[in-house]
């Protein structure tokens, strides 16, 4: 697996992803900040003009270890999303219980397995080879067992006969798809053998989203001369019943998830790809009352996952992009409430991951989709608000950053295209916080002033009340130029160890920012708690930008 690609979400419209590139906003073009807030649509769909936030789940993708395995790209690369602990391997002691003849395989072995047969299969005939056709008998002793085991388990799981209906259309689609065939076979055997095998039942599962995911590969290599190969879509060239058929096989995996948390309900993998395969149902039925209750139980899932395992990001991530394609389909009076949900739980991923791109992409778009919907409301903003331009500058800056860390993604590239003039340029934030002076290490709180704030890709620093305050020109770039005045605040990016909240009571009235650097501490004040997480989140990025050594590109976004 490489990075994982972005799902279609909604800048003003909303996207997801899993794999190589990511199903941002616009794939194959741009993204549209007049996208439908309702809309949902894969990287290749997004038009011109359209931005679409990208998640851990690809349209028709299952990011499991079950198909890490099977591609044989296990070792996480940068971005890699993917259900965490898909393929365990029991332990010893579980395996000395159950004993060998019993135990429940990984899919590493079951692979392994399958190429001894394969090669003894080949050395017995050289004239045969394996039937690319699951169908079909051509005389191979392999394929006769795998055929025949397969038949014997269809009259005791439903979900075996939706596999045999299920072909590829290419020499690697058809591996594939007899590599799934054969690890099905084993774990309904293993599940006969002991029907309370959790563990036997989680990896079935994993087996058939793996094959709601070769459906969707199907239809994607059918339409790649019109579409480009990259395109993912809710259906696929296995007859007029497919979107019925995969919508089953996500019903049966969905069926053995909640099986294998009956008999283990700390299984926090299950809980998280259970949460995939319902929003792959949801995505089916587009906006209408059986998805929205399909996201509601998607968010559930989701929010139990991150209950058994905190630290997962992918997690946040994906829980935020269900609850976004929640906002879309609820009723406007219910819509804030989940957005705000979902921009928290955004922001809590990048807390736990600050250079996880997919997340603070995202964000950038459900904060777009916030300004655009204050835009239209035509609502008066009054001072406690956060108004639609707030919103779209906070959206630029997170798309920016994303962009920064990523710069070889065009969706985040053509997203950046829309949003860039959004920037104070060539800042990326300016706003107000208020400081003490910066040659009083202690001064009381008549001697903090509110003032001018700049961050660009060198660190922050503090505007002089004697000059005039910035303006922003017609173009969109801010006019004046900073104070070089040695008497204010001023951090440069190198020197920062941590940023984070603080709430002594030593601090002015509002919400308290600290910096720690190697020359000691700097507290600031925020006006409010809204705009501190604006702050916090920015100086990270900077500085994670920073130390992923893309400065440069950052740089390059705001002054070029």
């Amino acid at each position: 697996m490489e990075d994982v690609e972005p799902k279609t979400g909604e800048i003003s419209a909303h996207p997801e992803g899993d794999n190589e590139e990511p199903d941002l906003p616009g794939e194959s073009g741009d993204s549209t900040l007049e996208a439908k807030q309702d809309e949902i649509q894969p990287a290749m769909e997004a038009k011109e003009g359209e931005i679409e936030p990208t998640s851990d789940v690809a349209v028709g993708k299952i990011p499991s270890k079950l198909e890490v395995e099977i591609d044989n790209k296990l070792d996480g690369k940068e971005g890699e999303i993917k259900a965490e602990g898909a393929e365990k391997k029991p332990s010893s002691e579980t395996d000395a219980a159950r004993g060998d003849d019993i135990r429940t395989f990984t899919m590493r072995e079951l692979l392994d397995e399958l190429k001894e047969e394969e090669k003894g299969a080949s050395e017995a005939k050289d004239d045969k080879t394996w039937s690319v056709d699951p169908t079909k008998d051509d005389g191979s002793d392999a394929y006769r067992s795998s055929a025949a085991g397969s038949s014997s388990f269809s009259h005791n799981d439903i979900s075996m006969d939706l596999i045999n209906k299920v072909t590829g259309t290419d020499e690697e689609g058809r591996s594939r798809q007899r590599m799934l065939l054969y690890a099905a076979k084993k774990y309904v055997s293993a599940i006969e053998r002991n029907p309370e095998d959790h563990d036997a039942l989680y990896n079935w599962a994993l087996v058939l989203q793996e094959h709601f995911k070769c459906m969707h590969k199907a239809r994607q290599n059918a339409l790649s001369p019109i579409y480009g190969t990259n395109r993912m879509e809710s259906a696929d060239n296995v007859g007029p019943d497919s979107d019925s058929s995969k919508d089953a096989l996500l019903e049966e995996a969905c069926k053995k998830y909640e099986e294998a948390i009956r008999l283990c309900p700390t299984l926090y993998d299950a809980h998280y790809n259970w949460a995939i395969a319902i929003s792959d149902r949801a995505k089916m039925r587009g906006r209408t009352k059986e998805a929205e209750e399909l996201w509601k139980q998607a968010t559930k899932k989701y929010e139990k996952a991150v209950q058994l395992n905190w630290n997962s990001p992918q997690a946040l991530n994906n829980w935020g992009l269900a609850l976004q394609e929640l906002g879309a389909i609820v009723p406007v009076r219910e819509k804030q409430t989940i957005i705000k949900t979902a921009i928290s739980k955004f922001r809590a991923a990048i807390q736990l991951q600050f250079d996880f791109h997919r997340a603070i992409y995202n964000l950038g778009t459900v904060l777009y989709g916030l300004a655009e919907d204050t835009f239209r409301s035509g609502r008066p903003v009054n001072a406690k608000e956060v108004s639609p331009e707030e919103f779209y500058s906070q959206s630029a800056i997170y798309i920016a950053a994303a962009h920064a860390l990523k710069p070889n993604y065009s969706v985040y590239h053509s997203a950046l295209r829309l949003v860039r003039s959004m920037l104070p340029l060539p800042y990326l934030k300016v706003g107000y916080l208020t400081a003490q002076p910066a040659h009083i290490p202690i001064a009381p709180h008549k001697e903090w002033q509110r003032s001018q704030f700049l961050l660009n890709h060198e660190g922050l620093k503090q505007v002089g009340k004697a000059e005039k305050h910035l303006s922003q020109s017609p173009s969109g770039v801010l006019s004046g130029s900073p104070q070089t005045d040695k008497s204010l605040l001023k951090v440069d990016v190198q020197d920062i160890v941590s940023v984070s909240a603080c709430a002594d009571l030593t601090l002015p009235r509002g919400a308290g920012l600290c910096i720690e650097t190697i020359n000691g501490s700097v507290y600031l004040v925020a006006d409010t708690w809204e705009s501190l997480y604006g702050w916090l989140d920015a100086i990270r990025l900077v500085y994670t930008i920073y130390a992923r050594g893309k400065s440069d590109i950052l740089a390059g976004i705001i002054t070029g």
